[in-house]
């Protein structure tokens, strides 16, 4: 059995790259959508 924890080995199969600041670039493939919330966040993510 390979070493490592659940979470380890999840964050692991996820990673893209390292980013130069140090932190890990993560692949997600599902975003959750709420009617309440998600326009906003959209909205913050357009400013950026």
């Amino acid at each position: 059995m390979s070493e490592g924890t659940l979470y380890d080995k999840v964050w692991d199969r996820h990673k893209v790259t390292e980013l130069p600041t140090g932190q890990d670039q993560l692949f997600v493939g599902l975003h959750l959508v709420h009617e309440v919330t998600s326009p906003q966040a959209f909205g913050m993510l357009k400013e950026r």
